[in-house]
């Protein structure tokens, strides 16, 4: 399986976990808005990232992406069986995909990506707007996180992993986890990363960082 889209990206990030924790191999592949290169265009019309192209199977968009693999390789389960667990557990992707990342972005893009990486000017504006609104989303994410254990029920699932993965993004931006504000978030937190699966993507992830954002590496 080819895996377009640098880790940078929380829905990147999001699904090379998924891929980890089913024991999934992939093949990294580039990709991202603005690309022209045919290739990547072709799996991703409208340039979507995350993508992949699966034995000649396309898809666009990490929550399809990643219903896909639950399909194709059930074990471990990431989306829980029973029907409340399943909406949380959809709930938490969807806050984590939009919400979430619908305010962090604005940082991550208008400070990182734009002028760094795709050399167009950030809005600064559109930055403070999205620092005003993550206050009311890390005490959401507060008061819904457990002391102990994972976010819908007993089990680890895409809820974890689609939240932490935004976080984790924050993190190149000054806004990762905040012990001393957010205790039972960062503590959580800790826990989705300390997993293998997580590791292994860090350790991609760092190496990337280190030849395209050498400065931003150790966040």
């Amino acid at each position: 399986m080819k895996l377009y889209g640098g880790l940078l990206s929380p829905f990147v990030r999001k699904v090379a976990v998924v891929l980890g924790e089913k024991g999934v191999d992939y093949t990294p592949a580039r990709g991202g808005p603005g690309s022209t290169d045919a290739e990547f265009l072709s799996v991703s019309p409208f340039a979507k990232i995350p993508a992949i192209n699966d034995d000649g199977f396309t898809l666009a968009d990490s929550s399809a992406i990643v219903h896909y693999i639950e399909a194709k390789y059930p074990e471990p389960a990431l989306i829980p069986a029973e029907a409340q667990a399943r909406g949380q557990a959809i709930w938490f992707d969807e806050f984590g995909d939009t919400i979430f990342a619908a305010s962090g972005l604005k940082i991550l893009f208008n400070r990182v990506v734009g002028p760094r990486l795709l050399g167009k000017p950030g809005d600064e504006a559109l930055a403070l707007e999205g620092e005003a609104e993550l206050p009311g989303i890390m005490a959401y994410l507060e008061s819904v996180t457990p002391a102990d254990g994972w976010l819908v029920g007993d089990a680890f699932s895409v809820a974890d992993i689609t939240v932490a993965s935004m976080l984790c993004t924050l993190r190149y931006v000054g806004y990762g986890p905040n012990a001393a504000a957010y205790p039972k978030m960062a503590a959580w937190h800790a826990r989705v990363t300390a997993r293998p699966s997580w590791q292994a993507v860090a350790e991609r992830e760092t190496a990337l960082m280190r030849k395209i954002l050498p400065d931003l590496a150790a966040a």
